[in-house]
Order: structure tokens, then sequence, then C-alpha cells
């Protein structure tokens, strides 16, 4: 697996800060000497990381983006297994929220749903390891430092893991268009978890089947339906309402 290439002030700084063991070299652009860059700089050597000053060219050919001076070659983030995931619910002493997200295929949605699932308060976001992203370079530098601090699990079989999910008393909610009840109305409080189906085809079949309840956010307006993101963070967001 290739390394990751993080840029720009608050990845990288975010990086550093959380996970500074991951981070092979750090590259800073000659010429440029300011606050924010320092701040970063001293980061890096407090954790013995190696820092090299590059020309903006050298930069602006590493990164996909706008880099503001500064980017990291660091290891990729590895997602857990099925293993990890019962061990960590085992330990919890307080109602799961996990968020499961059905082979979302976009990394731009999958950093977004960690983002918010961080913002969240979410235990674990658990995907399937077939047909859907993992996580990338691209789905780190969207989630803005929360694939590092979101437990991601990917596993192998969803359907067994759904069913071990409910054996340990969780409860699944799927969100479907055409359901009956809506998320304000459903009782969000106990250990759930809130299923999300793939952009455009929604949960597929056996997913769908073995949800506990189906659940729709109502819309007011003539589109039918909203991205995947933004409505995994209605959903969590109203599951959080709840249970505070």
């Amino acid at each position: 697996m290739s390394d990751e290439i993080v840029f720009g002030f608050h990845a990288v700084s975010n990086l550093l800060k959380r996970s500074p063991e991951r981070v092979r070299e750090l590259l800073i652009q000659k010429g440029r000497d300011d606050e924010r860059l320092q701040e970063i700089v001293d980061l890096a050597y407090k954790n013995s990381i190696h820092v090299q000053a590059a020309k903006k060219s050298v930069l602006d050919e590493k990164a996909d983006g706008n880099h503001q001076g500064v980017l990291a070659r660091a290891k990729p983030v590895q997602a857990k297994g099925e293993n990890d995931l019962l061990k960590q619910l085992d330990e919890l002493n307080e109602a799961p929220l996990l968020l499961i997200l059905d082979t979302i295929t976009d990394p731009h949605n999958l950093g977004a749903c960690l983002r918010t699932a961080d913002a969240a308060g979410v235990h674990a976001v658990i995907a399937p390891k077939d047909k859907a992203v993992g996580l990338t370079a691209t789905v780190s530098k969207v989630a803005c430092g929360a694939a590092e601090t979101v437990p991601f699990y990917q596993v192998t079989n969803l359907a067994r893991t759904l069913q071990e999910l409910k054996d340990r008393g969780i409860w699944l909610y799927g969100t479907a268009g055409e359901a009956s009840e809506s998320v304000y109305k459903t009782d969000l409080k106990g250990p759930i978890a809130i299923l999300m189906g793939a952009e455009g085809k929604g949960l597929r079949r056996l997913t769908r089947e073995a949800c506990d309840h189906l659940i729709h956010i109502p819309m007011a307006g003539d589109v039918s339906s909203l991205n995947v993101s933004v409505a995994t963070g209605v959903c969590l967001f109203e599951a959080v309402r709840q249970r505070q």
C-alpha cells in the first residue's frame, strides 16, 4: 500500500497531533516563515519527524490541491476488522451509536460521513470490504482528521456482522425514502446502528431485510433524496438530540 500524501495546515496539523507515528516525512515550502507553519514544524521536531524544505513546484507536483506550503508523507490509515469491532463493543460502558455505510463508493462521501460521525460522537463506522471505498488519501483529506479519530471497520460479510450486532441488543435503523416512519418520530435513544445506503441505489436487499426499522427523512421540496453524507448528518444529529 503506497504512502498517503496529506497537505494543508489543518490536515497536517491534525495528523501530527493525533497520529504522529504515521508520518514519515514533512515537507515545507522554501522561503515561507510564518507562525502557523512554525507550529507545524515544532510539532514535527517534538515527534522526531524529519523536516525538509522544498521548492513550491515540488509541493505542487505532490499535492492534489492547495497545500498552503506544507505537506506530509505518511503511512496510510488502516481499517480494522470484525474482531476489533466486537472487542470495542464489549468494552463500551454506554449505549452504542453506530453508523453503517452499505457500499458507499465515493471517497468524498465517505470522508464527509466520517467527519460527521466524529462530530456526533459515533462509536464506530462500519462498511463492507467489497464494492465500497476504503480509507484512501482523498477520504482522509475530506475527513479533516476524522479518519484518525473515528474507529472505521471493514467487514467481509456485512449480513453476518449485522446479525452479531442484533445478538448484542443493538437495534438496526435503515434509511429508505419509501419508509413510513419518520426519523423525527423514531426512538433513537438506545443501543442503535443507523444504516445508510449507497449513492443512488440505497440499501441492498439483504441489508434492508436485516433492519429492525426503516425510517425516512421528511422532504418538503421537489428533490426526492439527499446526498448520503447530508442524510447521515440529519439522522445522526437527531439521535444525538434525543440522547441528550
